[in-house]
């Protein structure tokens, strides 16, 4: 079976056993079930304690990499089995892979796939089951990037993401973001033209600071440009010089021209918006009448409803875009992951009048 979606985040390799430890607390928040720790052939084990678990990651952590198999608690009393993995700064550099990530162990335990909903006779409409599953999938898309990247106050993980690749993907291909600072947003655009133009990828050059990254972008031959795949509508192409005067934004201008950009929701997803809330307050109603039960099949009150080629393509065209400011001062960029964050992007900029 498929994994994913894959959880990104990165910090200095000092704190890493920190940022994993606290992670793992809070992508856990119950401990009922066992988890197993594996470092090496020889070193690991098996236990309820995320204390035992970073005790073992501090004392061999450096020499070797560490990966934990545990069940996450998501919304809704949704329970999955993951993996998280933290990585050296030595493995990152033979392979980069994180240097943090975390993924479910099969596609199908995360709320992507299926839904179960009070649908009742009537005819069917793809387009706004398409629309609730953008919300199902996208409170628990944030929510576990929040806990990979901010379970708490520390500020250790500056950037992380979110994609149903198995790589940290240039950010702007990416279904989600996090920064810590919504000041350096625009590290977003500079490490997506680092990794479509240098080649680079992201889990190396996401730490660099904004000056280092702008160093990068400016080496780039003027007028170069990199193509982007599933632009849709929207332009195939990001500029170097679009990147350097976003860079140069001001980045409250930036911010509050992506939240304007995602509070316009095509005529399609408008469209769909009335027939899926009523179908989402029925649900609710059925599942309150049940005690809060969500059994399905023949003469239950919910209906199991897969996730189709047709309900994909909706997804991929028109999802919308969601922009949260976190009381931190961070920010989340986030769609369903089966769309990329490019047109949000692309409508911002235009906005703003930096692309060509």
């Amino acid at each position: 079976m498929r994994e994913g979606p894959f959880f990104f985040a990165w910090c200095d390799e000092a704190q890493r056993v920190d940022a994993f430890g606290a992670a793992l607390s809070a992508l856990i928040k119950e401990p009922q079930y066992s988890m197993r720790a594996i470092m090496d052939h020889d070193t690991e084990c098996n236990t309820i304690s995320v204390d035992e678990v970073v005790a073992m990651l501090r004392a061999h952590f450096g020499r070797t990499d560490a990966e934990t198999y545990f069940v996450a608690s998501l919304s809704q009393e949704h329970f999955v089995h993951c993996i998280l993995r933290c990585f050296t700064d030595k493995s990152e550099r033979l392979k980069p892979k994180g240097p943090i990530h975390v993924h479910p162990r099969h596609i199908e335990d995360f709320p992507l796939t299926r839904m179960d909903l009070a649908l009742d006779r009537g005819p069917r409409s793809v387009q706004a089951e398409a629309v609730l599953a953008w919300h199902m999938a996208l409170e628990d898309i944030e929510d576990v990037l929040l806990r990979l990247c901010a379970p708490d106050a520390s500020g250790r993980v500056p950037t992380g993401g979110c994609t149903t690749a198995r790589t940290w993907l240039a950010p702007v291909a990416l279904c989600a973001t996090y920064n810590a600072d919504a000041r350096d947003l625009a590290r977003d655009l500079a490490l997506s033209w680092i990794c479509l133009h240098d080649k680079d990828r992201v889990s190396r050059t996401a730490g660099l600071s904004l000056d280092a990254l702008r160093a990068r972008v400016e080496a780039a031959p003027p007028g170069a440009c990199v193509a982007l795949r599933h632009a849709g509508a929207h332009s195939s192409s990001l500029s170097r010089e679009t990147v350097l005067k976003a860079m140069a934004t001001p980045p409250s201008a930036l911010l509050e021209a992506l939240e304007a950009a995602a509070e316009t929701p095509d005529g399609a997803w408008r469209a769909a918006e009335p027939r899926a809330r009523e179908i989402y307050e029925r649900t609710q109603q059925r599942r309150e009448s049940d005690g809060g039960g969500a059994e399905t099949g023949s003469g239950s009150a919910l209906s199991e409803v897969e996730i189709t080629l047709d309900h994909f393509d909706f997804l991929v065209d028109h999802a919308r875009f969601h922009v949260r400011r976190l009381p931190s001062g961070g920010v989340v960029l986030a769609t369903h992951p089966y769309r990329t964050l490019w047109p949000l992007w692309s409508d911002a900029l235009f906005a703003l009048g930096l692309m060509p």
